[in-house]
């Protein structure tokens, strides 16, 4: 776990229905966060199953530098992959989305960006609908207008609703791995029979930069005129790219 609320400072606005949502990093307590994220982000690159054999059977070492081959090395790469490192994270620790797949460990190449959707999250509802969180992660150093206007462009891709592609992916991993093969099913039945409905939807523009991008989501936000719930949640650390080439670099270690 990220924790957010031990390194970070929230603050949380409304617009319209919507939240926009900033958490501001404590400079104080940066070493603390560099050090529970560097522990978070081996998972999010390959299944921790998979690195404990490789420690049992060819050692600690060995096992290390599967997780470091990993890693990207650009730092382009870096910034935008643990920017949805961080996304996910808050998903999984803010939100009753609590389902899904980490994508980044199908990776072609640790060099190589991935197609589709940044996030996909997934609940069941009491009434057992299918519930799907959209998101869409910006990771600069300056965070702009036309930044933030490209993921909003990427939410409202696909008549607002997740690509085909992007949720086929999800189901086909997911049966692979057999380990939520109910999700998957779901999946399935609401892309290839049923169909998905705008109100089972929610969207997620995450932002992680170095400086404040409140005023840049507010007004971004306040255009929306769709009828998809919108959460905002910007991420400040002012020390954007010290902060990301070290925590890989704790990783690395």
């Amino acid at each position: 776990m990220t924790s957010f609320a031990k390194w970070c400072s929230t603050n949380e606005s409304k617009v319209s229905t919507h939240t926009v949502t900033l958490l501001s990093a404590e400079p104080e307590k940066l070493d603390d966060a560099k050090k529970l994220i560097a522990a978070a982000v081996p998972d999010y690159y390959t299944n921790p199953s998979r690195v404990a054999a490789l420690l049992t059977k060819l050692g600690k070492d060995e096992a290390a530098a599967f997780v470091k081959g990993k890693l990207p090395t650009g730092k382009s790469l870096r910034s935008g992959e643990l920017g949805e490192v961080l996304c996910n994270a808050y998903v999984l620790e803010i939100s009753p989305f609590q389902r899904g797949i980490r994508r980044l460990r199908w990776r072609d190449h640790r060099e190589m960006s991935m197609r589709g959707e940044d996030v996909l999250a997934f609940r069941f509802d009491a009434t057992g609908k299918l519930r799907i969180l959209k998101a869409e992660v910006k990771s600069a150093k300056a965070m702009n207008s036309t930044i933030v206007n490209k993921a909003r462009d990427s939410l409202s891709a696909y008549s607002e609703l997740p690509s085909p592609h992007a949720l086929s992916f999800v189901a086909d991993r997911l049966h692979e791995t057999g380990e939520d093969v109910e999700l998957a099913d779901a999946i399935d039945a609401a892309t290839l029979k049923d169909g998905i409905e705008l109100s089972q939807i929610t969207h997620l523009l995450f932002t992680f930069s170095g400086n404040n991008a409140g005023k840049i989501l507010t007004d971004n936000l306040t255009k929306y005129g769709g009828s998809v719930k919108q959460k905002y949640v910007g991420l400040r650390v002012e020390t954007h790219q010290q902060f990301i080439r070290e925590v890989y670099e704790l990783v690395a270690q």
